[in-house]
């Protein structure tokens, strides 16, 4: 029982660590929380680039958002990813339902050689724009008229050259209350939004669904080029605009939603399978520690909580106790750390018990990926593998 009230103290400690350091997460959404009332001296032209690939149902509901930004100098370009439905056809008709002429959409061509199709989507889309600054919207996201505005004016006055927020994804069902809040608990225990904003700590993410970007940062850092191949383009990019010596900045916001609904855990298996071993580096050895790490970091706090809640009754020794004690604060300071993002979603308190097995979840997702990724193509996403 010694080794086992050992480690628990251990979990307890990097609880209160991550809690303290890492999982810090202010109000509702730190975005939406920064005073950026105060108009800058100039608006600088925006291009609003969206890749949209299959997307003809969505973009009825999704594209309106993007042309009805309140911003001065805008442009809209939309890039039908080499679609098999009327992605284009549905774009122009919506745009012609709200009477925008101003929306250009762009057939795009199929993947150069050595190029991802949402990078190149992107590339199109790039060098047909004008504007100074750019802004990459997924086709699924629905934006407050005021978000442009907004991040615009984080970007000058905080002097940042890349600004990326995490959107809300649908969390309708119980799968979805149960994977998405925690995914981005997860996401943001990997890339702690303030680290990725200290110029000096080599932690940099983005979240590819809204990425606001000026061009010539992105022309420095070796523009889409840089990241063409790159499955996780979005994480990728951040790293390579932070390398090359600009601010960049990561956050969240109730101002912008995916419309995209996951409601079961096979769609949900497939968001997050396509890109998790890529995640660790096609690593079977980090895999390992990662699923490790989960049931120690997630398992242990609940599973020890319970065993000390079938002992009320009994007079349990030293060494049982500190075991029991010790859980019981790693699950306090894991709710702590939670909590942020259930008030992001509207969820209760007492949901955040359902993280550790959240946590057992991903952890099979990510063996799922690994076998995917070694002994099949590798999850499809949109018709595309990761090696397609």
């Amino acid at each position: 029982m010694i080794p086992a009230a050992a480690l628990a103290v251990l979990v307890a400690l990097a609880w209160g660590c991550l809690l303290l350091r890492r999982a810090r997460l202010s109000g509702l959404s730190e975005f939406d929380a920064i005073d950026t009332q105060e108009p800058p001296e100039r608006w600088p032209p925006v291009s609003v680039i969206i890749p949209a690939r299959n997307e003809a149902a969505m973009l009825r509901f999704t594209l309106p958002s993007a042309l009805s930004f309140y911003y001065p100098q805008i442009e809209v370009l939309l890039v039908d990813d080499c679609s098999n439905d009327r992605t284009a056809a549905a774009a122009e008709e919506t745009a012609r339902a709200l009477e925008r002429e101003d929306l250009r959409v762009l057939r795009g061509a199929p993947p150069a050689p050595g190029w991802r199709g949402k990078i190149w989507a992107l590339e199109q889309g790039v060098a047909a724009s004008q504007g100074e600054w750019l802004l990459f919207l997924d086709a699924d996201v629905v934006a407050s008229p005021h978000l442009l505005r907004d991040l615009m004016r984080l970007a000058l006055k905080e002097r940042y050259s890349m600004v990326s927020l995490m959107v809300l994804l649908r969390a309708e069902g119980f799968w979805d209350r149960l994977l998405i809040p925690s995914f981005f608990f997860f996401f943001h225990l990997l890339y702690p939004f303030h680290r990725v904003r200290e110029p000096g700590s080599p932690t940099a993410a983005a979240a590819g669904g809204c990425v606001l970007i000026n061009r010539q940062a992105l022309a420095g850092a070796g523009g889409l080029a840089a990241v063409r191949n790159a499955w996780i383009d979005d994480v990728a990019l951040a790293k390579t605009v932070k390398r090359s010596g600009v601010r960049i900045y990561l956050g969240a916001t109730a101002q912008a939603a995916s419309f995209r609904r996951y409601g079961t855990l096979k769609s949900l298996r497939e968001m997050v399978a396509r890109s998790a071993f890529t995640q660790l580096r096609r690593s079977w050895g980090l895999v390992g520690l990662t699923v490790l790490g989960l049931a120690v970091l997630f398992g242990l706090p609940a599973g020890g909580t319970v065993w000390l809640s079938l002992h009320t009754g009994t007079q349990p020794g030293g060494v049982e106790y500190v075991f029991g004690a010790a859980c019981c604060c790693s699950l306090a300071f894991m709710l702590a750390s939670y909590a942020p993002a259930l008030r992001l979603y509207q969820l209760p308190l007492f949901w955040g018990f359902t993280l550790p097995v959240a946590a057992a979840v991903y952890g099979a997702i990510t063996v799922e990926s690994a076998l995917l990724h070694t002994f099949g193509q590798g999850p499809r996403w949109k018709g595309r593998t990761p090696d397609g």
